[in-house]
């Protein structure tokens, strides 16, 4: 007797009553059945791994403290199944099927293989220890799935999105294809330990196989609960990672060509043997570490935190370890920099500007997690006088709308001038009927999307289901990558100084999404999750920050901006936010010179009126208002026949 077996006669023997107070079992990675093995079979030679230097490399070990290790234990998904399956009963089969698919997915795929019914929750489902397919559900993403899937000539199609994997069945187990990036591995071990038979994938090395869960569509209803998405492509793109790299100079054959693996499975730059046994087997080049990296370090340490009730088998080391991986991650994920800053008659001008070095939005994923601009002004004494984006330990953002009412948001800003304004890089779904939504089930667009883009994403270009949404998509420096924000502060014009201080945060759970998950707290598994949340210490994590302290001046300031006028890229044509999409040294707002020959004249009046039906050169948005039309025509007229400046 073993397995679930063995759990569900333990639960008899005990009683019902005493159930609470035991820890939710960890499932048997040893497990082994028809279409999968748990990844403690791999684990026995895939785990003993060293590089020359002895630094540990084993697959098995590097994977178990991932979220792709630990997605069926996340207690956020758990939470939201729950929340979704109150909130529609209705659509019970398709949440089972669709939130299952990628988070337990041989559990799902046994299921559906075995003619199962398809159960997340609740007595027999996936998570329910004496539940046939508990196992198969605990062990997460595992090497038995990954490797399994078939290139059906749908990965990277929207048929093959959204969990639509292909994973074959074979009458003879050890037929099973175990897929790997190698060209002639040794058959015979894998074949008589774990029944499975090595052979050469190459589509396990290539983005499109993570496309297939990180691309992900849902369907939504209207506010009667009827299915309002026709078709699949008309579905909700709940994550689109996959697209959003596509779309990007990081995609294949693009000027900074990267896979997710490069990132997220580093290579290391030696060769390795990938498997302790047999002893004589040659190191292979290229090998990848499975350490999955990720983002998230706040649920990692919800995991850790709460391993008896979540059924956690890594350990705590193992974590610290991940969570330490992901803040090295995050840091390189972009860079801010602070091109101009200026105390002018009192007036504090700031540019902060930011870069996205990922090869996709960022933040990316479900639409939980947003990035922020954390913004502070302190004297000599580190006083502070100004501060916009302040976390509070709760984990909410002072002044953030959707953090003290979850029906609103905050919008996209080109200029801040008062610290209630913030800042904040984030997707907001809205419902059929255009209101704010946090319930997956209801979201049919973005309201607002404005995670930074990664380099080379053109949103005037971009897929509809990657698009740009809200404000983001008028601002004109918003785009292929970066964004410049403008800070101007009014302070006491008697201070000598002041230093200027700006962070790009990131949080993989925004408090307002937070909170109206909450109001479904009568369900164990929210109530679960709300205590984990209150008493964690990780509420948000630092990607970049820079620093610089700026000198009064009393210097002329002839448009009144804030610039004095040596600073100022068009000195008598008020533009606080200075936006100059040439780059030329002229701003926007003074510079007509579309042709760049240091004259305003019919040449560039043609160029002007080529460019507004097209809406692409940018350029001729001489009021910065993000559109391509009539109103431009004044300040063009201001200038016509002069010089830019």
């Amino acid at each position: 007797m073993h397995g679930p077996t063995l759990r569900a006669a333990l639960a008899a023997l005990l009683g019902g009553a005493l159930a609470p107070a035991l820890a939710t079992p960890t499932g048997d990675p040893n497990f082994e059945d028809t279409h999968y093995s748990g990844s403690g079979r791999c684990a026995s030679c895939h785990d003993g791994l060293a590089d020359s230097s002895g630094n540990d490399l084993s697959i098995r070990r590097a994977w178990e403290a991932s979220m792709m290790a630990n997605a069926t234990r996340d207690p956020y998904w758990r939470a939201k199944v729950a929340a979704e399956l109150k909130r529609h009963p209705a659509l019970a089969d398709e949440i089972n099927d669709k939130c299952s698919r990628c988070h337990a997915p041989m559990a799902n795929d046994s299921a559906a293989k075995d003619g199962q019914p398809l159960l997340i929750l609740g007595s027999g489902s996936f998570t329910d220890p004496a539940g046939r397919y508990f196992d198969h559900a605990m062990d997460g993403v595992s090497c038995t799935l990954c490797h399994q899937i078939a290139d059906d000539g749908n990965l990277g199609t929207l048929a093959g999105s959204s969990g639509h994997y292909s994973v074959l069945q074979y009458p003879n187990p050890v037929d099973r294809p175990a897929y790997g990036q190698y060209a002639d591995p040794r058959t015979g071990p894998m074949r008589m330990n774990v029944r499975f038979t090595p052979q050469l994938g190459t589509h396990t090395g290539t983005s499109a196989l993570c496309g297939t869960c990180h691309d992900l569509k849902t369907p939504f209803v209207d506010a009667n609960g009827n299915v309002a998405s026709t078709t699949p492509e008309s579905e909700f793109p709940e994550q689109m990672v996959f697209s959003e790299w596509r779309h990007s100079d990081y995609r294949d054959g693009g000027p900074q060509e990267k896979s997710c693996q490069d990132c997220h499975m580093p290579v290391v730059n030696e060769p390795v043997k990938i498997a302790s046994r047999p002893r004589n087997l040659t190191a292979r080049s290229g090998f990848r570490q499975h350490s999955f990296l990720g983002a998230n370090t706040t649920m990692m340490q919800l995991l850790d935190d709460n391993r008896d009730a979540l059924g956690v088998l890594a350990s705590s080391a193992a974590f610290g370890q991940s969570i330490a991986r992901a803040r090295d991650l995050l840091q390189g994920a972009a860079s801010l920099a602070l091109p101009k800053v200026t105390f002018n008659n009192g007036v504090l001008t700031a540019q902060v500007a930011i870069t996205n070095h990922t090869g996709h939005k960022l933040p990316s994923g479900y639409p939980s997690r947003r990035v922020y601009l954390h913004f502070v002004v302190e004297d000599a004494n580190g006083n502070v006088l100004f501060e916009s984006g302040k976390l509070n330990p709760d984990g909410s953002l002072a002044g953030v709308a959707v953090d003290a009412d979850p029906t609103r948001y905050e919008p996209h800003y080109d200029l801040i001038t008062a610290a209630d304004q913030v800042q904040v890089y984030e997707p907001i779904m809205g419902d059929t009927d255009g209101n704010v939504t946090h319930t997956l089930l209801r979201a049919a667009t973005y309201l607002k999307d404005n995670r930074l883009t990664p380099a080379g994403f053109d949103k005037a270009t971009a897929p509809a289901d990657v698009r740009v949404a809200g404000a983001a998509r008028l601002d004109p420096d918003f785009d292929q990558g970066g964004d410049t924000v403008t800070y101007q502060v009014n302070l006491d014009p008697n201070l000598s100084g002041v230093t200027v201080r700006a962070e790009l945060r990131y949080q993989a759970l925004s408090y307002g999404h937070l909170q109206d998950l909450f109001r479904d707290s009568n369900l164990p598994e929210v109530a679960a999750l709300k205590a984990q949340f209150d008493s964690a210490a990780i509420r948000d994590e630092l990607i970049a920050s820079a620093s610089t302290a700026a000198s009064a001046t009393q210097a002329t300031d002839s448009d009144g901006d804030g610039l004095p006028d040596s600073a100022d890229n068009c000195p008598t044509t008020a533009n606080p936010d200075q936006l100059d999409v040439g780059g030329d040294g002229h701003g926007n707002a003074c510079d007509p010179d579309l042709d760049d020959n240091g004259r305003v004249d019919f040449a560039d009046l043609s160029r002007w009126r080529a460019a507004v039906p097209a809406a692409r050169d940018m350029r001729a948005d001489l009021n910065g208002d993000g559109r391509l039309d009539g109103n431009d025509l004044p300040p063009f007229r201001a200038r016509f026949l002069g010089t830019p400046g």
